[in-house]
């Protein structure tokens, strides 16, 4: 039992210390750095169960495998660089979300994704 509270903690502190949502490879990449054996159905397992209990949360991104980050904060959108294919988060919300909306429609929720080449990359 102690060995699968170990890999959880080791998954949640590479969620914690990550500065982006990352993958589920990116998660077992740096939760290996702890827990050198832990498998990648491991870190899906969890991944799922974190979300469930709504300490995670999923960033979709269309035709793309779900990253994470967790949850808190304030709402802030994405970049995902075209070179390396990882996901940023963005600070803050365009104010005038509401001013593109067609007349009649109500925005109940929205997500920005922006597509670019970050600083990283050449």
């Amino acid at each position: 039992m102690q060995r699968k509270t170990g890999q959880r903690r080791a998954i949640r502190l590479a969620l914690e210390q990550a500065d982006r949502p990352l993958n589920a490879q990116e998660v077992l990449d740096c939760a290996q750095l702890q827990v050198p054996k832990l498998g990648i159905a491991t870190v899906y397992r969890n991944l799922k169960a974190l979300v469930e209990t709504g300490w995670l949360l999923a960033v979709e991104l269309p035709g793309e495998p779900a990253r994470y980050e967790v949850r808190g904060g304030a709402h802030h959108h994405h970049f995902r660089c075209d070179s390396c294919g990882r996901v940023f988060d963005i600070p803050g919300c365009p104010d005038d979300i509401e001013a593109t909306t067609p007349e009649g429609f109500r925005v109940d929720r929205h997500e920005i994704t922006l597509y670019g080449v970050c600083a990283h990359c050449p």
